[in-house]
């Protein structure tokens, strides 16, 4: 058994996704041999030197409890959490993936990303992405202290919740034709995705050939999903409250 999962938004302002999250690691998750968390999964990463902090500790500490019982677990960055890096893997036992990623299996192929590197048609958004991507401008703001950091990581989150307010999906979609060409260098391979908190099953045919686009759901307080893989069919799972 495989799980996918993406779009947490894990911080101590979404206490009922916490809770949902850590139970589902030390149960449902465990029944499983590997966990995809394909992005996303904290609301803002500010730098591996931040891990000691209580809240962060807390969900690390999950993982690597998850990890060390011998669940696989790997991830690949959201745009909320690019800075996720080695000694976050490190200390949650957790492998950090490229965008995209390629994962065979016995019966099967699937491709693996966040999803946001083909909303082509959301410009501003492409130029976010290009710039927290670059390299030199993450090497400047971890040089930065942690509390500008925080400051600064509070000002994103605000000018985002502002951009979407009003919106009746804040979130792009993923550009038609790239996902396409997406599909074709990549072998037609199942695609599996987060990031636009538009979960679905889509139908593609490219050069004739069907192809599977699963688009993940994003987490809320009393409610989050994983998409679980049993060497012959994907289905929906809903990660609900016991209360």
């Amino acid at each position: 058994m495989i799980l996918f999962i993406s779009d947490l938004h894990l911080s101590p302002r979404s206490p009922g996704a916490t809770a949902l999250f850590l139970a589902f690691l030390a149960g449902r998750a465990r029944q499983a041999e590997a966990l995809y968390i394909l992005g996303d999964l904290f609301e803002a990463w500010i730098g591996d030197d931040d891990i000691d902090e209580p809240y962060n500790k807390s969900i690390v500490a999950a993982l690597r409890a998850a990890s060390d019982s011998g669940l696989r677990i790997s991830l690949l960055h959201g745009n909320r959490d690019f800075l996720l890096g080695p000694g976050f893997a490190a200390a949650s036992g957790v492998r950090l993936l490229a965008d995209p990623t390629v994962l065979s299996t016995a019966e099967w192929q699937f491709v693996l990303a966040h999803g946001d590197a083909l909303c082509l048609d959301d410009t501003a958004y492409m130029a976010f992405r290009a710039q927290v991507r670059d390299p030199q401008w993450q090497a400047a703001l971890l040089a930065k202290p942690l509390t500008e950091r925080r400051a600064i990581a509070a000002h994103m989150r605000e000018v985002s919740e502002t951009s979407q307010r009003g919106k009746t999906n804040p979130y792009a979609d993923l550009q038609p034709a790239a996902t396409e060409d997406f599909l074709r260098a990549h072998g037609y391979a199942t695609f599996i995705h987060g990031h636009t908190h538009q979960p679905a099953m889509h139908d593609h045919i490219v050069d004739g050939i069907h192809v599977e686009r699963w688009v993940l759901a994003d987490w809320h307080e009393e409610r989050g999903e994983c998409l679980a893989w049993d060497g012959a069919t994907l289905r929906r799972e809903a990660i609900l409250s016991a209360d």
